[in-house]
């Protein structure tokens, strides 16, 4: 899935859209995607600006957007403007590295289950074969009026 197809599936736009390829897709099982860091970042000017570090909370929301993808494709749906995606919850994160400017982060997101409209992800950040960070996400999709 490239950045088209990604777009026509998120709503986030410049500077919050962290999902820029999609490189495996496993209908219901799990999705690998690419997140490419770069020193444009507008969030690398105050964190911090003596050491640009990518801040964890967007590790998350990165996974957080790859895991919709993969909830979007396994339902058949595409939002619209009366669809939102939140999350739910998030356990046991943990951060292993830090990810600077010239990293990829690759996005590896397994769905763990699917119940009464909340899905629970168990999703993984890798800088090469490093791990960078790793938590539990539990997301749920609302209309919204």
């Amino acid at each position: 899935m490239d950045i088209h197809q990604i777009l026509r599936q998120l709503p986030h736009r410049y500077p919050i859209l962290l999902v820029d390829r999609v490189v495996s897709l496993d209908s219901g099982k799990r999705i690998v995607a690419i997140k490419n860091v770069t020193i444009n970042e507008p969030y690398f000017m105050g964190h911090f600006p003596h050491r640009p570090v990518m801040p964890g909370v967007l590790m998350l929301e990165a996974m957080a957007q790859a895991a919709a993808l993969l909830a979007f494709e396994m339902q058949g749906v595409t939002p619209d403007n009366k669809t939102v995606y939140y999350f739910a919850g998030i356990d046991g994160a943990r951060f292993k590295r830090p990810v600077e400017p010239g990293d990829q982060l690759k996005l590896d997101v397994s769905l763990e289950r699917m119940k009464a409209g909340i899905f629970k992800f168990k999703g993984r950040t890798l800088v090469g074969e490093e791990l960078a960070c790793e938590a539990e996400l539990m997301c749920t999709m609302r209309s919204v009026a």
